[in-house]
């Protein structure tokens, strides 16, 4: 058996499991950004994470001495939240604009879709290659 394979599988399961955690925590952000529209002086949160797995997949070639090795995702693509302190939107200091969380929101939940659609395909693959279908 092939063992590069299911360590490159396990890694794929882990980065899509990473994405939906951003997704859930990006939605948390974002729901905490429109219940406090109205709040003086709330600075709004939103959450990095495509930019950290994008940095970490730039460095991949670098952590890995053969074409064979596979990194283990450890340090890929930290969830991270962070506060808005560049803008006010209101004179009252607060600086959440409504019509970009909506905008957001609908873009943070086709994308967490999409990876769970994805993570349902692989269960699915990995489910036919068990049974023998």
């Amino acid at each position: 058996m092939d063992t590069s394979n299911i360590s490159q599988s396990q890694f794929t399961y882990d980065l899509l499991k990473q994405g939906l955690n951003a997704a859930s925590t990006r939605q948390k952000a974002i729901s905490n950004n429109i219940a406090n529209v109205n709040t003086a002086g709330y600075k709004r949160s939103y959450v990095t994470f495509e930019d950290s797995l994008k940095n970490s997949q730039d460095n991949l070639e670098m952590k890995t001495t053969d074409s064979r090795h596979i990194n283990d995702g450890q340090g890929f693509g930290q969830i991270q939240v962070k506060q808005d302190d560049s803008t006010s939107m209101n004179e009252d200091g607060n600086n959440v604009d409504i019509d970009t969380e909506m905008a957001d929101e609908a873009q943070n939940t086709l994308m967490y879709e999409a990876l769970i659609s994805q993570i349902n395909g692989r269960i699915s693959m990995t489910s036919d290659v068990i049974s023998g279908k």
